[in-house]
């Protein structure tokens, strides 16, 4: 299937209802599991990372395909580690690509028995699960945040609790402050003194909790309204106090003209002024999953950027960098790779290499579908492959913005 994206409007007005947010959700999960707790998580997301988690948790079977859910596998596998059984793991054709192997050496030394099924280091797993033993771990503080998070939520639950000494940069700190801070609302206390944090053994508290909506799937709108002449959208059940590393894209947008104002029932973006950096530089350290909306918008808007803090990217559910190189490419534009770590763009359009009516693949990546489809309102006619792949964050998408005037069409 390909969508046709078109929008020739000036103004977006409306009111939009964003999924929850899928990591609060994938962890609160793992949580109110570890904690046996009574209640059932409220707003949760109807993502797929989300649907496939909690799907496993709630499994009579012993053998989980989680798709390309990566949160889903790095979070299940530290979870059933430590639940006694035999248990099967495994997902896409992508997902068997993705690197397991720090997060299951780093499972073994705590007394974990995990197996193999297809290549070293990636998954299928086969999980033995046992009693697990704490003791300090010492992991690189510049892999994914989620495997440091999936050895956090089972820490509380571990003989002797866990001490991780992260070394040299810590990549996406917000993301495993995240796990540390909503761990604390369900009871847990915590350490963390520079590199080293420790969770000494305790229990959960069961707790009832409200998920709050998703600031990385808010990013499109911060997007879409930077790209506007003028309007305002209410973001319903979104905070700009938020536990999410994410909402400092609020802040981002004011050089875009993009005013943000918490109200009661979520945050007002406002378009009111039309003006946009001359040049665009960013870190993404703490923020990756927002790397493809900002090379989006910025060439939408002729605006020439560099970017840093994207080592993560290659590792997503496709490799990034690669993903955003290939699809600008049809707008006449060469985004260059200056180190590994960093985008660039000089500002330069090749007009002999742009294409009247590209399509973008979408490379098994909702983040690619979610980010080029408001350059529609560029004058861009676009065209989205695999366009339901929005499903895995945000399945509502082309009906949020076919509310505000969009024409989307098979």
């Amino acid at each position: 299937m390909i969508y046709q994206v078109a929008a020739a409007i000036n103004e977006i007005n409306g009111k939009i209802k964003l999924p929850a947010s899928k990591s609060i959700c994938n962890r609160a999960l793992i949580i109110n599991a570890l904690s046996y707790s009574p209640y059932p998580i409220k707003n949760l997301s109807d993502s797929d990372d989300t649907r496939v988690l909690e799907a496993a948790l709630f499994s009579n079977s012993n053998k989980f395909d989680i798709g390309h859910a990566g949160t889903a596998m790095r979070f299940l596998t530290a979870f059933l580690a430590k639940i006694v059984g035999e248990w099967e793991i495994t997902g896409s054709e992508r997902m068997k690509q993705r690197p397991i192997a720090i997060l299951v050496e780093a499972l073994s030394q705590l007394g974990a028995k995990i197996d193999y099924l297809g290549a070293e280091g990636c998954p299928p797993l086969k999980i033995f699960g046992s009693h697990l033993k704490g003791k300090t771990l010492e992991l690189d503080g510049s892999v994914s945040s989620q495997y440091i998070s999936a050895l956090l939520l089972i820490a509380p639950t571990i003989e002797n609790g866990l001490t991780l000494k992260l070394k040299g940069h810590i990549t996406s700190r917000s993301y495993i402050k995240l796990t540390l801070e909503l761990m604390a609302k369900f009871g847990i206390q915590y350490r963390w003194d520079d590199n080293e944090i420790f969770v000494p053994e305790q229990k959960y508290l069961a707790r009832d909790f409200t998920c709050e909506a998703d600031w990385s799937g808010a990013s499109y709108w911060y997007q879409i309204m930077a790209m506007t002449d003028s309007g305002e959208v209410l973001v319903e059940n979104l905070l700009l106090d938020s536990l999410q590393g994410d909402a400092a894209i609020a802040e981002w947008f004011e050089q875009f003209g993009v005013s943000s104002t918490q109200q009661a029932d979520g945050v007002l973006l406002s378009k009111n002024k039309n003006r946009q950096p001359d040049r665009l530089v960013l870190d993404f350290i703490e923020n990756p999953d927002v790397a493809q909306t900002m090379a989006c918008l910025c060439v939408a808007k002729n605006i020439p950027f560099l970017f840093s803090g994207l080592k993560t990217l290659k590792i997503k559910e496709t490799d990034r960098i690669a993903a955003l190189q290939n699809e600008l490419a049809k707008f006449g534009v060469a985004i260059t790779e200056p180190e590994h770590g960093k985008l660039a763009w000089d500002g330069k359009i090749d007009q002999e290499q742009k294409e009247d009516k590209p399509i973008i693949n979408t490379y098994h990546d909702h983040r690619m579908a979610l980010a080029f489809a408001p350059m529609a309102l560029a004058g861009h006619s676009l065209q989205i492959d695999d366009p339901m792949v929005i499903t895995k964050s945000y399945p509502g998408f082309w009906n949020d913005l076919k509310k505000v005037g969009f024409k989307i069409s098979e």
